[in-house]
């Protein structure tokens, strides 16, 4: 059967969460097929475990190449647990990030380079990839001040690190992006939501295999 798989990324604050949420509701009532809604690191009972891990702000020691392996070990769990099983069924599947954040967060933000994450992680996935990013590109700063505006005193370990980080890991953004051009499609994120949602919408619409549409998307 037919399946299609489509990933979302982006700084934090660039609005991934909301924006997927709001393009599904568009588009899952115009899919022939079921459609999973996921998110890394999690989706799966163990995977979220490993998730709160990860981003508990009182793992301050928690070693650069730890934190890589934790997210290589969740998105591991997450393939063979949630995502292959949807992809042997069909179904057309929106992921709130994948292996493109291990490559620019912990290969250029924490300097582990991006050609040793990107193994662990073939490793982790079996080289499966998404057949569409969608990259919500914003200004780490203009991200961060949304995070401190709408959920201040609640960031988790990474949102707290400093603009720097952010701008590293921004920056190995534009390197992946150059590295996967026809996959990964760039939307800017920093005009109102209605604009970003749109602009996503149109993009799938075009991308994704029409058999798996109804008539007159």
């Amino acid at each position: 059967m037919k399946s299609f798989f489509i990933s979302f990324e982006g700084p934090d604050g660039s609005g991934k969460s909301t924006v997927l949420e709001q393009v599904v509701a568009r588009i899952g009532p115009r899919l022939k097929t079921q459609y999973l809604v996921t998110r890394e690191p999690g989706g799966s009972v163990i995977a979220e475990k490993i998730r709160q891990l990860i981003l508990d702000p009182t793992n301050e020691k928690m070693a650069a190449k730890t934190e890589a392996l934790l997210y290589a070990a969740a998105r591991s769990q997450h393939m063979g647990e949630t995502i292959i099983p949807a992809l042997k069924s069909g179904k057309v599947i929106f992921a709130d990030r994948f292996v493109d954040s291990s490559l620019a967060y912990q290969g250029v933000g924490r300097k582990l380079g991006i050609f040793p994450v990107k193994q662990i992680n073939d490793f982790a996935t079996s080289k499966i990839e998404p057949d569409l990013t969608l990259f919500l590109d914003v200004k780490p700063a203009v991200g961060l001040a949304r995070i401190a505006k709408v959920r201040a005193g609640q960031k988790d370990r990474l949102e707290q690190e400093q603009l720097t980080f952010h701008e590293q890991v921004y920056q190995g953004y534009q390197e992946v992006k150059q590295a996967y051009p026809d996959r990964i499609k760039v939307v800017n994120a920093s005009g109102p939501l209605e604009q970003v949602v749109e602009a996503c919408v149109k993009i799938i619409a075009n991308q994704i295999p029409t058999e798996l549409l109804k008539d007159g998307f």
